[in-house]
């Protein structure tokens, strides 16, 4: 059985940690409400632009032509994966890098063997995972989560835009976690580029902005078809990329606040546990002094 003194440190440092695990789930529930009012507001605008691009690409000889949805035999593939820059959210970023592992194992096996997989890591937790393990790594835009903005998201998808336009990759795909609760995150792998006109192409790895043909809408275009395809499409393409790091934010904070009340509960509950501890011991350490001091004093009467 432990003296008192361990049990008293013991309860003393657990309830520190109960403290810590407190306030930090007070500060991801405030950081969430933000979080979750901007990826709320982008999710509509965001699916109506895709919306309209659908409809205008898909009746526009221009599609075919566009630089974006040059399909060729893939031989380098970009992974962007979002996750956090910190770490006691639960299996938020393992979650993560566990899909984007998984997804370069299963369909880009030989491109990773040769060594032609590339992961774009947004978040130190992703960096340092792949960098620990050897993969190929782009780490420039590690560290842009703690200022995530709308011009931030834009200058790392024109990066990676202009990296497939120039041929250094022929497939990207974005790993990230999508929000849906408090309690709920829901990873999502996407194909980024290039845009596919023939969803049963990829049944495994579809883009949100994947092209089908519905029902036609009828624009008023100006200046023509042509130019508003390809100034929409780029534009689409950096408000999804947007897009998916509000999600992955709002999901880090969710996640965080769930953690962090989890550890909360068992800290309280572990705190119940060295408490009974406690009083256990200290009503022994009572019983044995109260058993000394009736033994001494039995023994001083038979010796008088």
């Amino acid at each position: 059985m432990p003296s008192l003194k361990e049990v008293r440190s013991r309860i003393t440092s657990v309830s520190s940690t109960q403290q810590i695990t407190k306030a930090m789930k007070m500060v991801a529930a405030a950081k969430l409400r933000k979080a979750q009012d901007r990826s709320m507001q982008m999710r509509p605008y965001a699916k109506k632009l895709s919306d309209i691009l659908k409809n205008i690409v898909t009746n526009s000889e221009q599609a075919a032509s566009s630089e974006y949805m040059d399909e060729r035999p893939t031989a380098k593939v970009l992974i962007i994966i979002a996750t956090s820059d910190r770490g006691l959210c639960g299996g938020f970023n393992s979650n993560a890098i566990k899909a984007a592992v998984n997804a370069a194992k299963e369909k880009y096996a030989s491109q990773l063997e040769a060594g032609n997989v590339t992961f774009m890591c947004i978040g130190k937790k992703g960096r340092d995972f792949f960098l620990k393990r050897n993969y190929k790594v782009d780490a420039e835009y590690a560290e842009i989560l703690a200022k995530l903005s709308f011009e931030v998201a834009r200058n790392a998808a024109e990066k990676v835009m202009l990296a497939f336009k120039n041929k250094e990759y022929d497939v990207v795909e974005l790993v990230y976690n999508e929000f849906k609760n408090v309690a709920t995150q829901v990873i999502q792998v996407e194909r980024f580029l290039p845009i596919s006109l023939n969803l049963s192409a990829q049944p495994q790895s579809t883009s949100k902005l994947d092209l089908k043909k519905d029902e036609p809408t009828d624009y008023v275009f100006e200046p023509d078809q042509a130019e508003i395809v390809t100034q929409l499409l780029p534009k689409t393409l950096k408000i999804q990329f947007y897009k998916a790091l509000l999600e992955s934010n709002a999901s880090e904070n969710g996640a965080r606040m769930s953690a962090m009340d989890k550890a909360t509960e068992n800290a309280g509950e572990l705190l119940k546990e060295l408490k009974l501890t406690y009083n256990r011991t200290r009503q022994a350490a009572i019983t044995k002094e109260i058993l000394e001091i009736v033994g001494g004093a039995e023994a001083l009467a038979s010796g008088a």
